[in-house]
Order: structure tokens, then sequence, then C-alpha cells
């Protein structure tokens, strides 16, 4: 799976896309050090043990390094980044049930705006799955010569 390459200094506005999501009553925000248990079991429930393993990454961030996006004490959606190697994006996942609401496009947003705010210019998304979903969301561009990338010699 290739790698993208996003250009955080021409991301396009994002209010709407808040606003949208905060309209059908679901919060996002960065994941508390105390909800570790909770996200880390939503995440091994709907998506791997591998991505398990970057969310605890993430926590330990300062400041911890993934949002939520949750609904009634729900968590609905995840998304890391600076996990897999600094200035990348991912791991992120949004259950099934949920999928639709903009939860993942959001998700994407804060993960990309606190990257620009840290001081980085540009942010990875490493072995992308949906990239026609990044190209148009944020403007992603594929980084030739990345299949695989840093993800190779894999470990079970």
């Amino acid at each position: 799976m290739i790698d993208m390459l996003v250009r955080l200094y021409a991301l396009p506005e994002s209010a709407e896309l808040y606003a949208n999501v905060d309209a059908q009553g679901i919060n996002l925000r960065r994941a508390r050090a105390f909800e570790l248990h909770t996200v880390r079991d939503f995440v091994r429930e709907h998506f791997s043990a591998k991505w398990v393993s970057e969310v605890e990454v993430a926590m330990t961030r300062q400041p911890i390094a993934c949002f939520i996006a949750t609904k009634d004490k729900e968590v609905l959606g995840f998304a890391c980044y600076d996990t897999t190697m600094r200035g990348f994006f991912g791991p992120t996942g949004v259950s099934e049930a949920a999928r639709g609401t903009g939860i993942g496009k959001a998700l994407l947003f804060k993960s990309l705006e606190a990257l620009r705010e840290t001081g980085y210019a540009y942010a990875v998304i490493g072995g992308v799955g949906p990239r026609e979903f990044y190209e148009k969301a944020c403007g992603a561009i594929e980084i030739p010569g990345s299949d695989p990338g840093t993800y190779t010699d894999l470990l079970p």
C-alpha cells in the first residue's frame, strides 16, 4: 500500500465540517490518558491488535496524539498521528455503524491541523487504503516508490 503526502500549509477550511459533525451530537476531542483502556478496547474490537499498539504510543505523547469522536459516552471513531513515524497520520477508523456521518474526515482534519500546529509543513499518510478519499479530502498525493515504504519486515 502506498504512502501519500499532504501539504499542511494548504489544508482546506474545516469549520463547516466540524459544525456538521457537532450538529449530529458528535463530540470531537483529544483522548485523555485515563481513557486509554476504553479507546484501546474500541480499536481492538473494530480494527486490529497492531493498531492498538499504535494507539498506546499516541496516548504517551504530550499532547496526546489521538483524537476521538464520541456520542452518548460511546467511542465512534479515532485518529492518531506521530505513531508509526513522526509526521505520519494514522491509524484511523470509524465504527461501521457511524460511517457516513463525516466523522472520518473530521478526525483526519483534527490530526492534520495538530501536525501543522506542531510545526510540520507536510504530513505522510502511511499505508493508504482509501486513496481517493485522501485525494479529495485534503489534496494528498502519492509518494512515488513508497510501497512498502516503512512497512517492511512486519512481525505478526
